[in-house]
């Protein structure tokens, strides 16, 4: 299951995070995306979401969400 999957105000827990670019894949261990992490879905948006990780919240795209496995 992925990010883009998961139901908003819920926490989960990310298992890996597979993205084709390496770029797009040190963007997202910049922001604390990484194996063990918590991660919540804070609120929806028509292009990604919102999401809560560690201390700081993120507006991500769908296309970064479909990255994130869950």
């Amino acid at each position: 299951m992925t990010l883009k999957d998961a139901v908003e105000g819920n926490e989960y827990i990310i298992q890996h995070v597979e993205a084709d670019d390496e770029e797009l894949e040190s963007f997202l261990l910049s922001l604390g995306c990484y194996s063990g992490e918590a991660v919540t879905v804070v609120s929806r948006l028509r292009g990604g979401c919102v999401v809560s990780i560690k201390d700081g919240r993120y507006n991500i795209d769908n296309q970064l969400a479909e990255a994130i496995h869950i």
